[in-house]
């Protein structure tokens, strides 16, 4: 993994500002970029993020990208594989992982009560 990152020692987030709804995204699902940058035109780079579900907020059609992903559910609750309604679908609490290679479908996504994910999304090399 080229990572891509400066050194960051540790450091207060700002967790009230920063956050922008990524593209692509419903209105209630915002990313706060912590370090790096992905370039998905030419296939490089990584980016470490934080993403949050306002509560009930929910995607209608799985996610595939050709880079390397992995997430942890740092609090509350995320639901994956619900239908375009945001029913069904397995349902998940804080302290769980996953680590998905390019090109594996994911998704939909929804969180009743809300949630705060960790994501790691690289290139290899």
């Amino acid at each position: 993994m080229n990572p891509m990152k400066p050194h960051l020692e540790f450091h207060r987030l700002d967790m009230g500002s920063g956050w922008e709804t990524p593209v692509g995204y419903p209105k209630g699902i915002e990313q706060k970029i912590l370090a790096g940058t992905l370039d998905e035109a030419n296939k490089t780079g990584s980016r470490t993020r934080l993403l949050r579900f306002r509560p009930g907020v929910y995607t209608t059609e799985p996610f595939v990208h050709d880079y390397w992903e992995e997430v942890f559910l740092v609090e509350g609750d995320l639901t994956v594989g619900n239908d375009a309604q945001g029913n069904g679908g397995e349902n998940y609490q804080k302290g769980t992982y996953a680590c998905r290679p390019p090109g594996a479908a994911h998704g939909p996504f929804k969180s009743n009560g809300g949630c705060l994910l960790l994501e790691s999304h690289y290139y290899a090399e």
